[in-house]
């Protein structure tokens, strides 16, 4: 085999002793290992990989995937089975593990529903810990305003009526959700972990806060929800940020490239 590229795409894994051994394994036999974000490469780096070794290409998105059916808003939420006459705070994000950290999205849900009583909140994602946050929830206050849909079949339909997207996590490699947010024109409301902020783009396409820090989360959340001029604004750069970085054409582009490079190395040697 001419060239063996491997590649990481977390920053903390979930995988047991023996496959970590494993994984060490392979990286050691590959000519390059594709990281999709600068802090995954630079988590490969604390683990003794060269960085020589590395190559950075970011996640692609089908752009069709945050293309929604065309119907009105009020069919889109009755589709959904939310209610009518309220501004949407959304987050995807599976319920399975705590890193995804949804009690800081819920407690900055709380505040931004103190100082924005017309907000609602999406919570689209499946897990065991579903019954845990709905407790949540209800200890906050926000039995009526907090929706939690499960697994949602119709995401580009969910972030058609959503006003802000957040993301809460303790860590990322590089969120795919982020980059449906940003697709769909919608501004971001982040955790500053991981490659999250390789995509985010401060002030421009959303916000960037400290990890667990609902206060500042939700203020964040508050001033985009007053300013739907300026939401509007970062989603649409957004939108363009994707369009020109992280789309499978550009994925594609960046990978064909590399193997490209590496081959061409080998015929020289």
């Amino acid at each position: 085999m001419p060239v063996r590229v491997a590649a990481r795409r977390e920053i903390a894994g979930l995988r047991t002793p023996k496959q970590q051994m494993v994984e060490r394994q392979v990286y050691k036999l590959a000519h390059r290992i594709v990281a999709n974000s600068e802090a995954v490469r630079d988590g490969l780096v604390r683990e003794g990989v060269k960085p020589q070794a590395i190559e950075i290409i970011y996640n692609g998105l089908d752009l069709s995937r945050v293309t929604p059916q065309q119907l009105g808003r009020e069919e889109t939420l009755s589709m959904l089975g939310l209610p009518s006459g309220k501004r949407w705070v959304t987050i995807v994000a599976n319920l399975r593990h705590a890193v995804k950290d949804h009690p800081t999205f819920l407690r900055a849900a709380q505040r931004v529903h103190q100082n924005y009583p017309d907000a609602a909140f999406a919570i689209a994602g499946e897990g065991e810990l579903l019954p845990e946050m709905r407790d949540l929830a209800s200890s906050l206050g926000l039995s009526e305003a907090a929706h939690f849909m499960g697994r949602c079949q119709n995401v580009a339909e969910l972030l058609a009526i959503s006003d802000v997207c957040v993301l809460s996590s303790q860590w990322e490699g590089f969120s795919n959700s982020v980059l449906e947010y940003m697709a769909a024109s919608k501004p971001v409301v982040a955790t500053q972990c991981g490659g999250t902020p390789e995509a985010v783009i401060e002030g421009e396409t959303g916000y960037l806060v400290p990890v667990q820090d609902y206060a500042a989360m939700a203020d964040r959340i508050v001033s985009l929800l007053l300013d739907s001029d300026k939401a509007r604004r970062l989603g649409e750069r957004g939108r363009q940020v994707v369009e020109q970085n992280f789309s499978c054409a550009a994925q594609l582009r960046n990978t064909e490239a590399l193997y490209t490079r590496l081959l061409n190395q080998g015929a020289r040697r």
